[in-house]
């Protein structure tokens, strides 16, 4: 196997999590008796680059086809952080109505929808239908196809450029890097702006975030790794934001390298400054990965088989793909974890790929009053416990199983 961008021979594992179904795979109830189709997930890490990258066992295509179930808009905190993006978006650069905004990865116009509030052109580019469908609700008109070099020239031919060009998570979500980014810069006008929001790799070594892992993301990103590639192709990052949405993410703003009309913020080279301190370009950083998520799986599990065993009764709450890759890497079943709770009623009434969990809506939970509610998406863990906060009234705790096991009461 060669690395998506240097193409070194990868040899160095940064975490083996076995094999795993794709974890947005929901099943009906009639798809319990079917055979389900497991993926390796195996995690590399390139000794030349440092881009961390799983093998693309299973394709893109199948995984963001016509009944992708995630929609950002169900969350409230997601909802803000878009609404401040555009704020700041709007009041950094003047964008206006002579201005366009595109969004790679536009979901269900849950962001792209501020800007029309303020009357600036958008639009979105998005590969599943529904999800697009749901946006044009919106007034956010979307194209219904994966971004690359190919679409990004066939806009073009049609005098369609970006002044701001954003994309949020989806840069770990393209099998080929390269390509994207190329597409990135044949549509970004002359003095444009690209801004891409991806998960930080320090953040995911560093607290133990494994379960981030699964097939949708192909690639786990440093700023050392993203500055190389944008490099390669003439695009020159000039800012960078830590942010702490997803666990800790990054915010870079990308120009043309011609440009001058855009100063280099030392954010830049600080934070870059930050990963050479962590180590990140050395392979000894990665190497105790595997040991800190068996622990993980460990303690959990001991958790679980201890409440089984006094008749406790544990739930869970949101069928994010993190919980899937948990549940799977620990073989979790709908044996020790009875339910999911999840807002999206695009998933509710199925049941999670390979450890068959049903997912059920929140009256559910209110009817049946489990001693223990587990958070898979840890990341919006003040948000839900905010949310849920009357479990304690019939003596419920919540649990967290990253980076460690915390019970909550």
């Amino acid at each position: 196997m060669q690395c998506r961008f240097c193409k070194a021979r990868l040899e160095n594992v940064f975490i083996d999590l076995v094999n795993s179904p794709a974890s947005n795979s929901f099943l009906t109830a009639s798809q319990l008796n079917e055979p389900e189709t497991f993926y390796p997930l195996k995690v590399y890490t390139c000794h030349e680059c440092f881009l961390v990258q799983v093998d693309e066992y299973k394709k893109s295509e199948a995984i963001f086809d016509s009944n992708y179930v995630y929609f950002s808009s169900y969350s409230t905190s997601w909802l803000q952080h878009a609404k401040e993006y555009s704020d700041l978006m709007i009041k950094r650069f003047g964008y206006n109505q002579q201005s366009l905004v595109i969004e790679v990865a536009s979901n269900d116009g849950y962001l792209l929808q501020y800007f029309k509030e303020k009357n600036i052109p958008v639009l979105g580019i998005e590969p599943t239908a529904n999800t697009a469908a749901a946006a044009k609700e919106k007034g956010v008109e979307s194209v219904i196809d994966f971004f690359g070099s190919k679409l990004a020239s066939e806009l073009v031919a049609k005098n369609i450029k970006a002044d701001l060009l954003l994309g949020n998570n989806v840069l770990a979500h393209v099998p080929d890097i390269v390509d994207f980014v190329t597409g990135l810069k044949i549509i970004l006008k002359e003095t444009g702006v690209i801004t891409m929001e991806f998960p930080h790799l320090m953040q995911l070594v560093d607290n133990n975030q494994f379960d981030t892992i699964y097939h949708e993301h192909f690639s786990y990103l440093s700023l050392y790794t993203v500055k190389q590639i944008f490099n390669s192709l003439a695009l020159e990052i000039f800012d960078v934001e830590e942010l702490t949405t997803h666990g800790g993410s990054l915010r870079i703003y990308a120009k043309h390298q011609h440009d001058a009309t855009k100063k280099i913020s030392e954010n830049v080279s600080l934070r870059l400054k930050k990963e050479v301190g962590k180590g990140m370009m050395t392979l000894a950083y990665y190497d105790h990965f595997q040991q800190q998520a068996l622990k993980v799986k460990l303690d959990i599990t001991e958790f679980l088989i201890d409440q089984k065993r006094l008749g406790k009764k544990v739930a869970a709450y949101g069928a994010a793909a993190k919980g899937n890759t948990m549940l799977n890497y620990c073989g979790i079943k709908n044996d020790l974890i009875e339910f999911v709770v999840d807002a999206n009623p695009h998933k509710q009434n199925k049941y999670l790929p390979a450890s068959h969990i049903p997912v059920v809506n929140e009256q559910y939970l209110k009817n049946a009053q489990p001693e223990f509610v587990i958070i898979f998406p840890w990341n919006l863990k003040d948000e839900i416990i905010k949310q849920l906060h009357y479990i304690r009234e019939w003596g419920g705790k919540f649990v967290v199983a990253v980076p460690h096991l915390q019970i909550i009461g």
